[in-house]
């Protein structure tokens, strides 16, 4: 009995110390390798730029249309699009989505886009826009003064870049004419270095200045 308990300490110490040397050849093995630095990956958030472009929604309405099998519904937009440095436009579309309307009347707006002559924060002089039954009276203001407007006039004189003017809506109250009505206004204004061109004089001249 003894010898056996003998030969099997000497089984485990034997095991023990092949274990032990397993072990330091290991750590000598790893501590040969070369260690390899990992580089991490920079991963670079690229935020997307914001468009010059601002859009608003003047209105939204839903429209049927009579057909032979009975009634086609769907929904007209009207969308006003401007960079507020003297672009505007606006544009108008019909869809049985409202969110597929409204990109179609942003469409439609960036291909009549109209050019505003600015004078500081106004417009050169006063005008008048129509539009059916509607006209819009503009008129230049100093400084301070704010866009005195509200609705589908408010909207395109904001987006068009001018800061200070009043103005006065005519006849029909529908967004779609005085929308058209007011971009009608602004197409038709003219600046001063043009009209002192027409005239022979320089621009100080013709605005009585020394």
């Amino acid at each position: 009995m003894e010898e056996n308990k003998e030969v099997q300490q000497e089984t485990q110490e034997t095991k023990e110390t092949a274990v032990v040397q397993e072990t330091v050849e290991v750590k000598e093995e790893t501590e040969k390798r070369p260690q390899r630095k990992g580089k991490r990956r920079k991963i670079e958030t690229v935020e997307p730029q914001e468009s010059e472009w601002k859009e608003q929604v003047v209105q939204i309405r839903r429209v049927t249309k009579v057909v032979k099998g009975g009634k086609k519904l769907s929904f007209r937009a009207i969308v006003i699009v401007g960079n507020k440095k003297g672009q505007v436009g606006m544009g108008v579309a019909k869809a049985a989505e409202v969110i597929i309307a409204i990109q179609k009347a942003v469409a439609d707006a960036r291909k009549n886009l109209v050019t505003v002559p600015l004078f500081n924060t106004t417009i050169p002089h006063m005008i008048q826009g129509r539009s059916g039954a509607g006209s819009v009276v503009l008129k230049p203001a100093s400084r301070g003064t704010g866009v005195i407007a509200g609705g589908a006039v408010r909207a395109v004189l904001e987006l068009s870049g001018v800061e200070n003017i009043l103005s006065k809506s005519l006849g029909s109250k529908s967004p779609l004419n005085a929308a058209n009505a007011t971009l009608n206004a602004l197409k038709s204004l003219r600046p001063f270095k043009e009209v002192a061109r027409r005239r022979g004089l320089e621009v100080k001249q013709m605005l009585g200045q020394k």
